[in-house]
């Protein structure tokens, strides 16, 4: 590894600006677009810029098993030194790695197709379920994403609803995104106990009543990334699977950001809401990095799909190299137990951002599990406004002064969302913890026309009060002593 970490830059970073805006689209955007980073190498769960700066990253849910791990990096490397073909001829490292999806899903979810992305991957779904059903009519959620080839654009809102965006076609219906907090449907404005699930299920039905042709399939991310880091509420996906498959639809989970055992339950996300989907897509984290993902579907919609004679065949989908990197990948998870570190680390680290809501005004939300976070910012907490500057100024915040990358997302891009790699540890989180609280300290004194200094000052952080009867209880001290150290010495 050590070419690895010698890594440096070929070119200075203006030059490496100057050729990017010169050959590339200026549509595919970058991070902190005022001052992009130049990130030459990562580790674990640290990247590294041009000058040797050392950044958490708290983005990255691709670097699943922690950026450029060993075992993945040699597992690839012997391969690639050994074979890389198609999928026509027979090797060992894919129907291994068909074989460890299969026993990880539940039900008879035992059939695989290869892909590149997530993208082909929902493609490819989207594909199976119209063939089973002869159906063409698709419901999706408000602020999904899916993809960016043309199929799944069209069922992504999240893409399709910006100022630019092509219309949505009239096969896709839109289901409101199940957010109790801001969504159509507000926990806030129901007595307590009401079941929300039950009415975010009762929208789906309407759509499903009112369809010209007949549903063929429901699809939706078994938690919503991009959409804001949604939790959808007790027995919403129980109740919409029945829903479609009565009305002889076919159900879809999009795992492709939340697998894997990211939210420390359970290694699928759509597995707490006890449902069984009737296709799953995964990709991003099942390569650590490296373009690879899959569909697994039951042996009867396979069938239907193999009953039209067309032979389905993606050149690099499948191919050895890919196969033995999700193979490497999916041991790490098992060997150096990430799906526990998740649930561990992550139960820590929301119960203490939940703390937040306790100190800062402007911290409207908490939610999550394991490491997917979402902390919801907004100016008025009665009437949930968003504070979508606010959370710009945190994630840049974040970045210059304290070395942390994180990102801002949802409708109104006001949720600071977490999905680090899954040997992102307890330091970490007292690191984040810090730091969150220190930038809210800073925005708030600047409302307040406190700051004094320059961008780089630091704002005092407060020590947690103690709270009872609240979603976290803190009476017993606030602090770890590792937090307690790194508040001293700054």
């Amino acid at each position: 590894m050590q070419h690895i970490m010698e890594a440096k830059e070929d070119m200075p970073k203006n030059d490496t600006i100057k050729l990017r805006n010169k050959h590339i689209g200026k549509s595919c955007q970058l991070f902190y677009k005022t001052d992009p980073l130049k990130i030459v190498r990562g580790q674990g769960q640290y990247m590294y810029d041009e000058e040797g700066t050392q950044y958490l990253d708290c983005i990255n849910n691709v670097a699943h098993v922690g950026h450029c791990h060993p075992k993945v990096v040699e597992a690839g490397s012997r391969q690639l030194a050994t074979l890389s073909t198609n999928n026509r001829f027979l090797h060992d490292e894919l129907v291994k790695c068909a074989q460890t999806l299969a026993a990880k899903m539940p039900g008879d979810l035992s059939v695989c197709y290869f892909v590149n992305s997530g993208s082909e991957a929902n493609d490819l779904a989207l594909r199976l379920a119209r063939q089973h059903t002869k159906r063409h009519e698709v419901i999706t959620l408000d602020h999904a994403y899916h993809g960016h080839v043309s199929a799944v654009m069209d069922i992504s809102p999240y893409k399709f609803n910006q100022p630019g965006g092509d219309p949505k076609p009239d096969f896709v219906h839109v289901a409101p995104c199940p957010d109790v907090y801001r969504g159509k449907i507000r926990d806030c404005d129901f007595p307590e106990g009401t079941d929300l699930g039950q009415l975010y299920a009762d929208e789906v039905a309407r759509l499903v009543e009112a369809s010209p042709s007949g549903i063929a399939a429901f699809i939706a991310e078994s938690l919503q990334s991009c959409g804001g880091q949604i939790i959808p509420p007790k027995d919403y996906f129980k109740k919409v699977y029945k829903i479609i498959r009565d009305a002889g639809g076919v159900t879809i989970a999009d795992e492709v950001q939340v697998g894997f055992g990211r939210i420390g339950t359970h290694y699928w996300a759509f597995e707490p809401h006890e449902v069984i989907p009737d296709i799953v897509t995964v990709a991003k984290p099942m390569g650590n990095g490296h373009p690879v993902g899959a569909v697994v579907t039951t042996p009867e919609i396979a069938e239907s799909f193999a009953s039209t004679g067309v032979c389905y065949f993606n050149t690099y989908g499948g191919n050895p190299v890919s196969c033995a990197i999700a193979n490497a990948v999916m041991r790490v998870i098992e060997e150096e137990k990430l799906q526990e570190n998740a649930l561990n680390v992550g139960k820590y680290l929301l119960e203490q951002c939940r703390a937040l809501r306790f100190e800062y005004e402007m911290v409207g939300d908490i939610r999550g599990t394991g490491l997917f976070v979402g902390i919801e910012l907004v100016t008025n907490r009665k009437a949930r406004t968003p504070a979508t500057k606010t959370a710009k100024a945190v994630v840049d915040r974040m970045k210059k002064v304290h070395k942390i990358l994180v990102s801002s997302d949802g409708p109104d891009d006001n949720v600071i969302k977490l999905k680090p790699p899954m040997v992102f540890n307890a330091a970490n989180a007292d690191q984040f913890l810090y730091a969150i609280r220190e930038c809210l300290s800073f925005m708030e004194n600047q409302e307040k026309g406190q700051v004094n200094g320059g961008s780089e000052s630091r704002a005092t952080v407060p020590m947690p009060a103690s709270v009872t009867g609240g979603l976290c209880n803190l009476a017993n001290g606030a602090l770890s002593e590792k937090r307690d150290q790194m508040i001293k010495s700054v």
